[in-house]
């Protein structure tokens, strides 16, 4: 007998699945293979869904987990061999992937846990303004914890360059109240400061907009949110970097998708690939990028 339920649902425009278990609920659309709700039962989310979330064809929802591939943010701020890549005439905020429908191609059990795969055959060469050749694949694995992993395989005869993110966003009880773990002494960019270069001295907290770029981070970073009485933790591989970031009070009224108090119960902690740490997959190579997402009382 199966220990998962998976169930269809159409939110707004977007076909969606809702996969439980014994341990936890999860909510995935299929475009952008987007995780958009991940809650542990009898727990607060650990995933944030914006109560004025979008639910439209061609917008990443404002939840969740978004795929950001081939490149992160804006492209013009990515290195020449990123942007080289790219022939199209805009280029969208975040690449190619997230506005785009994924195709599942399996879900089962594999011992404790239920894997559920997603490809984007378009990036197969198929994907406008970037003619390459790249099998792009998601695998998200539900058990005691999430592990979320984004391959891209080079099938191509010339080498791609790429930079990426699961664009993470997290529930937290108060942002104001909670801080992350695992980046004291890290150097990062303050893109809010005309991309100055520094270094981050103790935890991190929050008393205003922030957008930050760490570099070389540790692979285990950590909210740590004490009303709730818990720590979320990231445990990320094929990763160098990672983006922190809250839109705070001004920028969040300027988010249609996002109450204008959504700021307090979500913070962003990207698993990436950015800046230097951008990905070369050269003919035949691939390249793994993942984050183990789980929980733990204080």
């Amino acid at each position: 007998m199966a220990n998962f339920k998976v169930e269809t649902e159409l939110h707004g425009e977007l076909n969606c699945w809702r996969i439980s278990s014994a341990h936890a609920e999860l909510l995935i659309a299929q475009q952008g293979a987007q995780i958009l709700s991940y809650q542990r039962i009898g727990e607060p989310p650990l995933l944030w869904l914006s109560d004025q979330a979008i639910f439209r064809q061609g917008k990443s929802v404002r939840a969740g987990v978004p795929v950001c591939w081939p490149w992160f943010g804006n492209l013009q701020r990515n290195p020449e061999s990123v942007q080289a890549m790219y022939k199209g005439d805009q280029a969208p905020a975040h690449g190619l992937a997230r506005g785009r429908d994924w195709q599942l191609r399996r879900v089962e059990e594999v011992g404790a846990n239920l894997q559920i795969e997603f490809e984007l055959p378009e990036a197969q060469g198929d994907l406008p303004g970037w003619a390459h050749e790249v099998e792009l694949k998601l695998l998200i694995e539900l058990g005691e914890q999430l592990r979320v992993t984004l391959t891209s395989y080079n099938l191509g005869n010339d080498s791609v360059t790429i930079s990426q993110a699961l664009h993470s966003y997290f529930a937290v009880s108060d942002v104001r109240q909670a801080r992350v773990e695992g980046v004291q002494g890290v150097d990062y960019i303050e893109t809010l400061a005309d991309w100055q270069q520094r270094t981050q001295t103790g935890a991190l907290g929050f008393a205003g907009e922030t957008d930050r770029i760490y570099l070389h981070t540790p692979e285990r970073l950590s909210i740590v949110d004490p009303h709730w009485n818990r720590r979320i933790t990231l445990a990320s591989s094929g990763s160098r970097s990672a983006v922190i970031w809250n839109p705070w009070t001004e920028r969040a009224k300027e988010l249609a998708d996002m109450a204008d108090d959504g700021w307090q119960r979500m913070l962003c902690i990207e698993t990436a690939n950015v800046w230097d740490d951008v990905v070369v997959l050269r003919p035949g190579a691939s390249h793994a990028l993942s984050v183990v997402i789980g929980s733990e009382a204080l």
